[in-house]
């Protein structure tokens, strides 16, 4: 395994292309840590990991190689805010990028994927999901592929905390692409998972460079309090700059924020269930300044970059340590100091455990889940397979009195065995259709200039609305029309309440797709490797996390750094337990020491009586602290003061 701890320090470098293009796009003279050991291994063609903690400079390791060679570079990452800031930040450097992303019509993939094949694009950033469409495996067969980049690819590792199955796809990509190199990135990864992202993406030698995690100007602190909310806001008033606080559910986000409202501290709240445009506004004004506090699920900040985040916040316990590394990660990325901190109540330890049978249901339970799913949807014995279905999980937990947590990790589990696929919410674009015949959209013009405006725009950009259901975009109307996307929303609406047209307003929905037929419920076979082995992991997760909390006696940056792998022997000097184990040796330290010169003291005064002067001839230390010592040894009636002159008591 190649390593390199220091990624501050530029490594000296020739002027290869490499570092043309990094001058040229980037301004920078140099590259950083272990970038330029990644990129000359992956320029060889090799299969290349690279671990690098967040904000090591990921995007450089295979931008520059990919600009370096002909053709384009397809990047397979699970981040659509990610996706969309790279393709902008590219494009500003005149560099030609494209993204494929959940919201999109069949047209306007095709349209990128067509892009990608004759128009000298350079990058192609695609979710995981995508790869298994048959119009991208047709398309990208006639593509000239440099690097195959998997970011965040411990996601492709079942051993790993956020397995992904659609990850599993991407072995399938490279037998159509033979010969091209993979560059896996991550920032968290176990040893064991460093080892089994290697086997899944088939590398064809092992190939591994690590920088090293620790960071020196992030201070990781655990608060012990049972009045979290208090200390939340002792700690706001008392630390100036951005911050992030995470909480476990989406209605926290919410109550957190009002209280911080109520306190006079601007702030907002961010979970999944929200719409991409209230994300967006909420994400702008947080990196703006506008609003000082994100208070926010773990459905935030991946892919976002703040870098003068001073503090993160952690009300409730993450599950992982790799999931709180990941978040704690995004205070200080400028290099300055900042903080991460934990607020640990002792009622936290039950509620963490409580996720064992949360995550991992009873066998028993699982079945029942998937045989009432066959209820749900009339399947009938030997059907199933191929069929897709949308999901509600709140009207099936209704209909058959489930608690949602468990059966959305059941269905996981079932997808895990096989018997199905469970999508978390997928975009579905919005879908209109014209209800009038064409000839009669003249009697429209009444409607005003903006609806005239959009309609024309609508038959310009779409064909076969009036004979079927055609995907839209708002976002796409609104740049065409010069509207709002709320006004081209608004607009629809009312001519849908008109009946001019049928309008399906893009909503976020869950798929269960039947990956074979119905099997009867005794049949159903969930293997160790997908219930107990991973079960033990979960657990084992967990303990670590709860050790890192409780522990008071190791430096918590060693704790974290040791469980990724790295085995640094000093300590942080800035985490909590270092503070406390420094004012402990001191304390002890000034104790021995008053000890000491108490009974040298003692032991002058016994041979004969001295004034406090004469004493201090004798006696090298500080003035203060002598005459300090003489009145305790006073106050306790170990000497005694006779006419001015200190003697033993007898």
């Amino acid at each position: 395994m190649n390593s390199n701890s220091n990624f501050k320090t530029p490594l000296p470098t020739g002027e290869g292309p490499e570092v043309k293009l990094l001058k040229q796009y980037w301004g920078y003279d140099a590259f950083r840590g272990i970038q330029e050991d990644i990129i000359n291994s992956i320029a060889e063609g090799r299969d290349t990991l690279g671990l690098m903690p967040t904000g090591g400079g990921k995007s450089i390791t295979f931008q520059v190689p990919a600009l370096a060679k002909e053709g384009l570079c397809l990047v397979i990452t699970p981040l659509i805010a990610l996706m969309k800031d790279q393709v902008q930040n590219l494009k500003k450097r005149g560099i030609k990028a494209l993204a494929i992303y959940s919201g999109m019509s069949r047209q306007e993939i095709i349209v990128t994927l067509e892009n990608c094949i004759f128009g000298n694009f350079k990058f192609l950033y695609i979710s995981p999901e995508r790869l298994d469409t048959e119009i991208f495996r047709t398309k990208l067969q006639k593509m000239k592929i440099n690097i195959i980049t998997v970011d965040e690819s411990h996601c492709i590792s079942q051993w790993g905390y956020d397995f992904r199955p659609a990850y599993l796809k991407i072995a399938e990509i490279r037998k159509l692409l033979p010969g091209v190199p993979v560059l896996a990135l991550t920032a968290t990864a176990t040893p064991e998972v460093v080892k089994d992202i290697q086997t899944r993406l088939h590398f064809r030698k092992e190939n591994v460079f690590r920088m090293s995690f620790e960071r020196r100007n992030l201070a990781y602190i655990v608060r012990k309090t049972e009045n979290k909310t208090g200390e939340l806001l002792h700690i706001l008033r008392r630390m100036p700059g951005s911050a992030i606080i995470y909480v476990r559910n989406r209605r926290r986000t919410k109550e957190i924020t009002e209280l911080l409202h109520n306190e006079g501290i601007t702030a907002d709240f961010y979970h999944a269930g929200l719409d991409d445009a209230t994300k967006d506004i909420r994400q702008h004004r947080w990196q703006t300044g506008e609003s000082r506090v994100m208070v926010a699920t773990n459905a935030f900040g991946m892919g976002i970059d703040k870098p003068d985040v001073r503090i993160v916040i952690h009300m409730d316990l993450p599950d992982s340590i790799e999931a709180y590394f990941q978040e704690a990660g995004r205070a200080g990325r400028d290099g300055q100091k900042a903080y991460a901190v934990v607020l640990y109540a002792k009622s936290d330890k039950a509620t963490l455990h409580k996720r064992i049978p949360d995550t991992f249901p009873e066998k028993d339970y699982i079945k029942e889940v998937y045989e009432h799913l066959q209820y749900y949807y009339q399947m009938a014995m030997g059907d199933g397979q191929g069929c897709v279905r949308e999901f509600n999980i709140e009207d099936f937990c209704r209909k058959f009195k489930y608690f949602p947590v468990p059966v959305d990790s059941a269905l996981k589990i079932l997808t895990q065995a096989g018997y199905l696929e469970y999508t978390d919410e997928q975009d579905n674009a919005s879908r209109l259709q014209f209800t009038v015949r064409r000839d009669e959209l003249y009697k429209l013009r009444e409607l005003g200039e903006d609806m005239d405006k959009l309609i024309q725009t609508i038959l310009r950009s779409y064909t076969g609305i009036f004979t079927d259901y055609t995907f839209i975009n708002e976002d796409s109307l609104a740049t065409r029309t010069g509207l709002t996307r709320r006004q081209v929303y608004e607009l629809l609406i009312h001519l849908a309440k008109l009946r001019i047209v049928s309008y399906i307003p893009r909503k976020k929905t869950p798929y269960i797709i039947y990956t074979r037929e119905r099997v009867e419920m005794r049949h159903l076979q969930i293997p160790p490797a997908v219930y107990e082995e991973r079960k033990e992991r979960y657990e084992r997760r967990i303990a670590a996390m709860l050790d890192y909390v409780t522990n008071d006696t190791v430096c918590r940056s060693r704790i974290l750094l040791h469980y990724f792998g790295e085995k640094n022997e000093h300590n942080c000097g800035q985490c909590d337990t270092c503070i406390s184990l420094r004012n402990k040796k001191k304390a002890c330290s000034d104790e021995l020491f008053n000890k000491e010169l108490s009974e040298n003291i003692c032991q002058l005064l016994n041979v004969h009586p001295l004034t406090p002067a004469m004493l201090s001839e004798k006696i090298s230390v500080d003035k203060d602290i002598l005459i300090k010592t003489i009145h305790e040894l006073l106050d306790k009636g170990q000497i005694i003061s006779v006419n001015g002159m200190l003697q033993k008591k007898a």
